[in-house]
């Protein structure tokens, strides 16, 4: 667990303050870092040396909203919206992992795509199947990565295969799986995952409400993603001020709670987010591709709302972070341009704090090769991007995540535990 990685260093101490360290040393001790050096100090000096050459040295991304069960069919259904999507793509695709065969093919098909992805740690939708949620939690283990994984609860307005017999039932469900996921795993824990407000009667998110509080569990869900779905809830709850609101009635707003998209939130919506330090999964493609909208992202990081990205496969086509990073970048620059001129496109730094610093705050002290951070990382091999000047570690750090595609995830470290 005691370690040296030679490289270059780059990595985010704050939105507006990009370090890199040209042919650097990262030193990690007990799985944390204690250091990034230009010269490495004489008391690591027997140390064993990790030399990666020229090759970029980063912190691990993280992926705060992920359906795994619909990686299985990223990049198809791409032509409708949100609810149609559902019915047509997610809802039938997620009714197979009632069949734990299935679900054992198509859970280690995303899990070694994720170990070999720049994603080391993760906030994860399963399906509403206990059995094939604990699988996919073993199969996280295994892999040596990190975060939550969620048994989706639903028990209104889905296909009778995916809805659950009662609240009561339902709830009962989840806290089976709860106390068996905390049992048996380690580095994987249980997120409570309501879908989101159309699916989830006032019963059962009083119950998951109550289970959150007793058993001191995040929650993981979705907020103000597509007009239609807005004014859904809007009629499904109108004792509630806003979307948020009908979370916050039942006590699932918190600083332990991630909301997916909030796409189009309120004055109020913006402030109770604020206030309560709900932590938001801004997740550009999935916006593109099912026609949501964009994220209005600066005025939440002005507002003092905690944001970080997410790829929502397969809302998103793909699970690469790094195009997360350009994604989040490029749409600010068309919310400036089109919607609000006074709110500034995201810089490059920018994102990559929100993937990585900004982000692995929900994990802990992670992001960072900053003293105490805990020692993610990727190794970054972008020597398929030649250049005839030459070039920045900066410079290149940018290059890689817009050209990912063209680049190789070569090493990966979580926790300081090498899983690539």
């Amino acid at each position: 667990m005691d370690f040296v990685i030679k490289g270059n260093l780059c990595y985010c101490e704050s939105p507006a303050r990009l370090i890199t360290v040209p042919d650097g040393y990262l030193v990690s001790l007990d799985g944390r870092v204690d250091g990034a050096y230009a010269r490495l100090p004489d008391q690591y000096a027997k140390l064993p040396l990790v030399d990666v050459g020229e090759h970029l040295v980063l912190p691990g991304l993280n992926d705060l909203h992920v359906h795994a069960p619909q990686f299985a069919y990223r990049g198809l259904g791409m032509d409708l919206e949100l609810i149609e999507w559902l019915n047509t793509r997610a809802f039938p695709e997620e009714s197979q992992y009632s069949d734990l065969k299935y679900a054992q093919r198509a859970y280690d098909l995303f899990v070694d795509a994720m170990r070999r992805s720049a994603t080391t740690r993760l906030a994860c939708f399963a399906t509403l199947h206990v059995p094939a949620t604990l699988l996919l939690m073993e199969k996280l283990e295994a892999a040596g990565l990190r975060g939550f994984v969620g048994k989706v609860s639903m028990d209104r307005n889905s296909p009778d295969i995916l809805c659950e017999r009662s609240a009561q039932a339902a709830a009962q469900d989840v806290e089976t799986w709860l106390v068996e996921s905390r049992r048996r795993f380690t580095h994987i824990q249980p997120i409570l995952t309501p879908r989101f407000i159309p699916s989830c009667t006032d019963a059962l998110m009083a119950s998951l409400g109550d289970l959150m509080r007793r058993y001191e569990v995040p929650l993981h869900s979705h907020l103000s993603e597509n007009r239609t779905e807005i004014r859904w809830v809007e009629q499904l709850r109108p004792d509630a001020a806003s979307y948020a609101d009908a979370y916050d009635r039942h006590g699932m707003l918190t600083p332990r709670t991630i909301m997916a998209h909030v796409v189009y939130p309120e004055v109020d919506e913006i402030d109770l987010l604020r206030e309560r330090g709900v932590m938001v999964a801004h997740c550009p493609a999935s916006n593109m591709n099912i026609r949501s909208g964009i994220a209005p992202v600066r005025r939440l990081l002005k507002a003092g709302v905690k944001v970080g990205l997410g790829t929502d496969v397969a809302g998103g086509q793909t699970i690469d972070m790094m195009r997360a990073v350009t994604d989040a970048v490029q749409v600010s620059k068309l919310y400036w341009r089109l919607i609000d001129q006074k709110q500034a496109a995201l810089t490059i730094a920018e994102a990559l704090y929100l993937a990585t610093k900004g982000g692995g705050a929900f994990f802990g002290k992670v992001g960072s090769f900053e003293r105490g951070y805990e020692t993610d990382v990727i190794i970054v091999d972008d020597t398929a991007l030649p250049h005839p000047q030459p070039m920045t570690v900066a410079e290149r750090v940018e290059r890689a995540l817009y050209l990912s595609g063209e680049c190789k995830i070569v090493g990966k470290y979580v926790a300081g535990k090498q899983v690539l």
